[in-house]
């Protein structure tokens, strides 16, 4: 509990420094980023207030009106809340509700490598210079320090952890040199075990889960629990 509390005051500190930089940073902008940032705030606070979160009946009246459309629409949905730092257990979890097992893992483990590669590629793009020297702090150091060291390995393990959450390791991830392709396939493969469980779960809500599918959700959980100490036994490389 003692080291618990003290990784989040940790934590707290490295936030504030983000933050400090961050307005540092801001005070140089241009008037036409100003006008773009903006125009990006005012646009999602009108679609907060105007459009409420869905609930599980909703969505399956959205389901049954918008027929084919609906499972490419909730992808998209999913895709774009995962960007932010959110836990996406719900989305997850809705999948195994509205789609039965299989289908929602299909979707939902699309859905989420899409989102992980477009992180990747934003966060790299936009804010890898400006956020790569504060990786040296003692919050984020190991994790970082874990990534530069086993690469797509880590990117595997780390994503069968329920733990750890999904967009953070995605903007940290960006800040590594781990190539984009070997990220998305790691993600993929890594993403297996926490999803199935999240989706079957889901499923199991309806009261119709079947006999295989508990098994599944035992076997997927052993995988991940197998596939993190694999990697806590391969060597690292310097």
């Amino acid at each position: 509990m003692t080291t618990l509390l003290s990784w989040a005051r940790s934590f707290g500190h490295f936030l504030f420094l983000l933050a400090q930089s961050a307005w540092e940073s801001i005070l140089h902008w241009t008037v036409r980023r100003w006008i773009t940032v903006i125009a990006a705030i005012v646009t999602v606070i009108v679609l907060f207030h105007f459009f409420d979160v869905p609930n599980v009946a909703q969505l399956r009246e959205c389901s049954a009106r918008l027929g084919v459309w609906f499972p490419p629409l909730f992808a998209l949905g999913y895709v774009i809340f995962t960007q932010f730092p959110f836990p996406r257990t719900v989305w997850t979890v809705t999948a195994g509700i509205l789609f039965g097992p299989w289908k929602g893992l299909t979707l939902s483990l699309c859905a989420l490598t899409v989102s992980a590669a477009l992180s990747l590629l934003i966060v790299r793009k936009l804010l890898g210079d400006w956020i790569r020297p504060h990786l040296t702090h003692p919050a984020v150091f190991k994790i970082n320090a874990h990534l530069e060291r086993r690469g797509w390995l880590a990117i595997a393990s780390l994503r069968m952890v329920a733990g750890v959450p999904f967009s953070l390791l995605n903007y940290v991830a960006a800040l590594t040199p781990v190539k984009p392709s070997h990220f998305v396939l790691a993600t993929l493969l890594g993403s297996i075990p926490t999803t199935a469980l999240g989706v079957f779960f889901g499923d199991a809500l309806t009261g119709s889960t079947s006999p295989g599918i508990v098994a599944a959700m035992v076997i997927f959980a052993a995988i991940g629990i197998g596939g993190l100490y694999v990697d806590s036994r391969l060597p690292t490389r310097p």
